[in-house]
């Protein structure tokens, strides 16, 4: 099988490609990526000194709202099916300019669903986020696929409104479509604005580790690995025109994160800062994958508290070369 996977070069992104050409022996990657700030192909350094796995790997640099690039990738690639990682993500950018997000995320999305359905692709895998549902209260249950979409800030509402173009074309044009809905991931290979990579290479420095408001703010972590084995088994096995959410039930504070974090690191909680809260900051995501569980036999395979020290130990070994990054948390 033939797979295109754009938005191969970010985070999420490079490590399925990572995945499915370790675990999938029969499957081409064909990676269309911008290489944006975000986008680095030194993420995939390690496939082009294995040849089993780059001879299966080709890049196109592109701009999936590039309407004649994407109908030429399409046309000379022909892909079987597609994953498309590509987006802005980080919502501290979307406050500050929702103007990309609009234009990536809902109008480079169309623009892959119009290709998709001329060519015929098997199967449209469209990666999505939790926090199109909006936030819970403590004792709320996890979101389900069920629940209603409330977005609260640029990035999830631009998500949804991808989410819901996606639905349309499978209702109207039949598009063999599926969305995911993940939790936050963390491992390898992440943009420093993110939460763990912030903390991890602030305390390294010994600087200010940023908070937002009072560290109260809950989110549920998956590691990426796990996030990827889930999106490679949807797109054999997923059905067509439906929602699945992936999270790995493992809820952790900001604050506590933080802690445990600098617990392992060897240093003081003293570098702790509280910052002045995000705007319109959700307090707390979860999700229910029991649907994912049920139809395709997936289940997490990593602990967040069992993976901070090799975290802290990847992060550390490496002095990023972050142009434009900001001490700024997407969490």
């Amino acid at each position: 099988m033939k797979v295109l996977v754009t938005g191969g070069a970010g985070f999420i992104g490079s490590n399925f490609i990572r995945y499915v050409l370790r675990t999938r022996p029969g499957w081409r990657v064909v990676n269309l990526d911008k290489l944006t700030y975000a986008g680095n192909l030194g993420n995939l350094a390690d496939i082009a000194d294995d040849p089993a796995c780059s001879s299966r790997h080709s890049f196109v640099r592109g701009d999936i709202a590039s309407r004649d690039l994407v109908n030429h990738v399409f046309e000379t690639e022909r892909p079987d099916a597609m994953v498309n990682f590509a987006a802005e993500s980080h919502v501290d950018r979307s406050i500050l300019d929702p103007a990309p997000f609009v234009a990536t995320n809902v109008g480079g999305t169309q623009v892959l669903l119009e290709a998709a359905r001329r060519h015929g692709v098997g199967r449209f895998v469209q990666i999505s986020t939790d926090e199109v549902y909006g936030s819970l209260g403590p004792g709320d249950p996890p979101f389900t696929e069920a629940s209603p979409l409330a977005p609260s800030n640029p990035y999830s509402a631009s998500k949804a409104a991808a989410d819901l173009m996606a639905l349309a074309y499978y209702r109207t044009y039949g598009t063999p479509v599926i969305i995911t809905r993940c939790t936050n991931n963390y491992g390898p290979h992440q943009y420093p604005e993110k939460l763990i990579p912030v903390i991890v290479l602030s305390a390294a420095r010994e600087r200010p580790v940023p908070i937002y408001g009072d560290g109260q703010n809950i989110r549920d972590w998956i590691h990426v690995e796990d996030h990827c084995s889930a999106v490679a088994l949807l797109m054999q096995h997923g059905r067509a025109g439906e929602v699945y959410n992936i999270g790995a039930c493992c809820e952790w504070r900001n604050i506590d994160l933080a802690k445990a974090l600098l617990k392992a690191m060897g240093r003081p909680e003293s570098l702790i800062e509280f910052v002045p809260d995000r705007l319109g900051h959700d307090r707390r995501y979860a999700v229910d994958a029991g649907k994912l569980e049920r139809e395709v036999g997936w289940s997490p395979r990593h602990s967040l508290a069992e993976t901070i020290p090799a975290l802290v130990e990847w992060y550390q070994s490496r002095e990023p070369d972050t142009p434009g990054c900001t001490a700024s948390l997407a969490c």
